[in-house]
């Protein structure tokens, strides 16, 4: 999942905690909407982690070699 698709997931459930009073039976949309903003905070961290391992540069190895000829 992208990073796009967490911000959705944690926008959808802002919306449904925070933004709707509708009543379900059998189904807390408050309980929902936690669970997908929770999921959406997780995959957030678990992309940047991963972008952040991705673009660690090493640095180049610089190796000397005579050949006689000078600098």
């Amino acid at each position: 999942m992208g990073l796009g698709g967490c911000i959705l997931l944690i926008a959808v459930g802002a919306i449904l905690t925070f933004a709707t009073d509708w009543e379900m039976s059998g189904v807390d949309l408050d309980l929902v909407g936690l669970i997908l903003m929770l999921v959406g905070f997780i995959g957030v961290a678990a992309y940047t982690s991963i972008a952040r391992r991705r673009r660690a540069v090493v640095p180049p190895v610089i190796t000397e070699r005579d050949d006689g000829r000078g600098l």
